[in-house]
């Protein structure tokens, strides 16, 4: 993404005009809101990649913003704060607050703070695919599994005169039917035909 979505909310009108000019110079989009309530609409309907939120703003505050974002959305966030309140910063910490602005704001420091918390964002939409990706794949059989699977093919073949390509789809068939993988299907078949083989005559 060339230009990162950003939304800026702040109900102190000089500060969210010095943050919006600062981030806009450094050639970021940006949303801006005055309240919590118009910050919950814009990041519903424009899906931004972070929000700077300040922590106190009448009505909704940046840490009720902060909560629908952490719980309804894959937007990052950061706080605007005047306030160096512990029990505030704890729970921002908890909510996954990728960072903090200290008002006065010197803006030399917003266009770098803002950049490291958007690499964050970033990091953890990449991780989140690749979990969800992973989980969706099949698992990959072992070099156990892939030989108990041939062997099972095999007894298929011999014992229902079947070509490989019929007695690999009656395994699959027969897994489904059992609600088990292949590989475990395969497995109890190889294992009960050493069992009869190994039966005293």
């Amino acid at each position: 993404m060339d230009k990162p979505l950003i939304l800026v909310v702040d109900d102190d009108r000089l500060v969210l005009a010095t943050v919006v000019a600062g981030l806009k110079q450094a050639e970021f989009e940006v949303l801006e809101a005055d309240n919590g309530d118009d910050a919950i609409l814009l990041a519903r309907k424009h899906k931004p990649l972070l929000a700077i939120l300040d922590m106190r703003m009448n009505g909704k505050s940046g840490m009720d913003v902060a909560r629908y974002l952490a719980a309804d959305t894959s937007t990052g966030f950061m706080f605007l704060s005047a306030f160096g309140d512990s029990d505030i910063i704890d729970e921002a910490t908890r909510l996954g607050a990728l960072g903090y602005l200290v008002k006065p704001l010197d803006v030399k420091q917003i266009v770098p703070a803002v950049r490291a918390a958007l690499a964050r964002v970033q990091e953890h939409r990449r991780e989140a695919v690749a979990q969800r990706t992973a989980a969706r794949a099949p698992a990959e059989p072992s070099a156990s599994g892939l030989r108990d699977q041939q062997v099972a093919i095999g007894i298929l073949m011999e014992r229902l005169r079947l070509d490989y390509d019929r007695a690999l789809e009656a395994l699959r068939a027969q897994a489904r039917s059992e609600s088990c993988s292949v590989a475990e299907i395969a497995s109890s078949m190889v294992e009960a035909s050493n069992r009869l083989n190994s039966v005293t005559r």
